[in-house]
């Protein structure tokens, strides 16, 4: 889960350490939380020779609940539980000239943050996909997280490990089985 950036320009390299949780509904989420509108197409994978380091970027539009837009740029690394992250803030004319790159691997969601306790938790519902999911980056993978009561009532497992529920396999695959029967 990557927020919004407070430097543009700047690319940021780091690691990603994130659980990632499906859940059976969009539960009822304190009154504090943030909602964001997230646009985001994936360019086509590459694969290093091995076949092991797979990269994945990504461009995201990010509509703020304040009605500003942040334009990013992430290529992860890696699979699971700690892949490997690097993001920088791009031009809306930057996106605009790459994003036609991401046709048919793209995907649109509302994300709520929610703060708990000293955990940031992001709430994504995707758009046109029966998918509702929750992830909470850590700062080392053996963090233990307590998982607060207005989410723990939603969760139907842990999905960390399970390359079918990440957002850039959701974005390509759209399978049937994904798809939501009803419009919103």
């Amino acid at each position: 889960m990557t927020c919004p950036s407070d430097q543009p320009d700047q690319e940021q390299q780091s690691l990603e350490i994130e659980r990632v949780f499906l859940l059976n509904r969009l539960p009822d989420l304190p009154v504090s939380a943030l909602k964001y509108r997230l646009m985001q197409g994936y360019l086509p994978k590459s694969t290093e020779a091995d076949g092991e380091n797979t990269a994945e970027g990504r461009l995201r539009k990010t509509i703020k609940s304040d009605g500003s837009i942040i334009y990013t740029h992430t290529i992860k690394r890696g699979l699971g539980l700690i892949r490997q992250e690097t993001e920088r803030e791009i031009s809306q004319q930057e996106f605009q000239k790459l994003w036609p790159g991401t046709e048919g691997r793209r995907l649109t969601k509302t994300r709520y943050l929610v703060k708990e306790d000293e955990n940031l938790w992001a709430v994504d519902d995707f758009d046109d996909l029966d998918v509702v999911m929750a992830e909470i980056e850590l700062a080392e993978p053996d963090t233990l997280i307590t998982l607060p009561d207005w989410l723990n009532v939603c969760i139907i497992r842990e999905v960390t490990e399970e390359p079918a529920y990440r957002s850039y396999f959701l974005a390509v695959s759209k399978t049937d089985a994904h798809r939501k029967h009803n419009s919103k």
